[in-house]
């Protein structure tokens, strides 16, 4: 047999933003439906690092029936080399013989659906209308969130903060060469978020980095970093004032340290999170209430992400012939 191999920029190429909200929007409409399955993802972390593998298996099941895999090792010091701080592979395999299909540039993937999902989310959360948007962080998340957004909703101007200014004035000028709307680099997160309609964390922060005060009525907030339990980029107060929405319940009360910080300091209840957006996406709870609610979407990313997004690009590369292909 033949595996198909995909490089970072055959994954980019096949899997467009606006291509791959729809994609995403499948996917966590089948999750919610039962019709895919993961476990909890598992975290390999040796004694006293910073570095981590983790482990994300899932299967769909139905007329697409798949499995899939993603190894991903997490280097966070790899930005400083101009690495991206998550390198690994995503694995399809047949769901009819357990084959393996196909291993794909897990970076890609994961950078693409990751901001994808929040594509979804500000779709179904974010008031309707233009929106001034707000990106903490100046990375690959932050690259890609903007395209997301901007497939989304229409923006007015876009206003980016990353701790240091040199970083967030380089994605501004860089980025203003692909989006008709300002970008704009500003000092200070409060800045970036005053009056901000659609805010964007995407940072490596392990403590807050957004306050209750500086968030607008009506904002949405896709929260896209502080992904262990022990991490957190938005304070208890904002956390608290938000209606609550995730991308997996299971994962939230395991993994999420925004959510599980706030609890732990009797500012929520166990009951806060409204719903998983899956659940909005099929109408089995509701979204935003009013045009002053605040919503918050927290997202931790999900193997039946990976595996949806894989499955496309494996049935795209077939028709367009692309990838390279090796017996195995």
């Amino acid at each position: 047999m033949k595996v198909l191999i995909l490089t970072q920029t055959e994954v980019e190429d096949l899997l467009p933003m606006d291509e791959c909200i729809p994609v995403m929007r499948e996917a966590l409409t089948a999750l919610a439906r039962g019709r895919a399955y993961q476990p909890l993802r598992m975290v390999v972390r040796p004694p006293e690092s910073s570095d981590l593998m983790i482990l994300m298996p899932s299967v769909m099941s139905g007329a697409q029936a798949a499995y899939g895999l993603k190894a991903l090792c997490i280097f966070p010091q790899n930005p400083a080399v101009g690495k991206d701080a998550h390198q690994g592979a995503v694995m399809l395999f047949s769901g009819e013989s357990g084959e393996l299909l196909a291993l794909m540039n897990a970076s890609a993937i994961t950078a693409i659906r990751t901001a994808a999902v929040s594509g979804v989310a500000t779709d179904l959360l974010a008031r309707q209308g233009e929106v001034e948007l707000a990106i903490i962080g100046a990375g690959v998340q932050a690259r890609s969130h903007l395209q997301a957004v901007s497939c989304s909703r229409p923006i007015k101007r876009a206003r980016v903060a990353s701790r240091h200014f040199t970083h967030a004035h380089s994605f501004a000028q860089e980025m203003s060469r692909h989006y008709s709307f300002p970008i704009v680099a500003v000092e200070t997160v409060e800045a970036a978020v005053k009056d901000a309609d659609v805010i964007v964390t995407a940072t490596t922060a392990p403590a807050p980095i957004l306050r209750r005060e500086w968030v607008a009525p009506g904002a949405h907030i896709n929260a896209v970093g502080a992904s262990l339990p022990t991490m957190r980029e938005i304070d208890t107060a904002t956390v608290a004032a938000a209606g609550f929405f995730v991308d997996y319940r299971e994962s939230t009360l395991k993994e999420s340290g925004d959510y599980l910080l706030a609890l732990r300091e009797g500012a929520i209840g166990p009951d806060h999170i409204r719903a998983e957006i899956g659940e909005v996406l099929i109408g089995a709870k509701l979204g935003r209430t009013s045009d002053d609610e605040i919503t918050l979407f927290k997202s931790l990313g999900l193997a039946v992400e990976d595996l949806a997004a894989a499955e496309y690009i494996y049935r795209k590369a077939q028709t367009k012939n692309i990838g390279t292909r090796v017996e195995f």
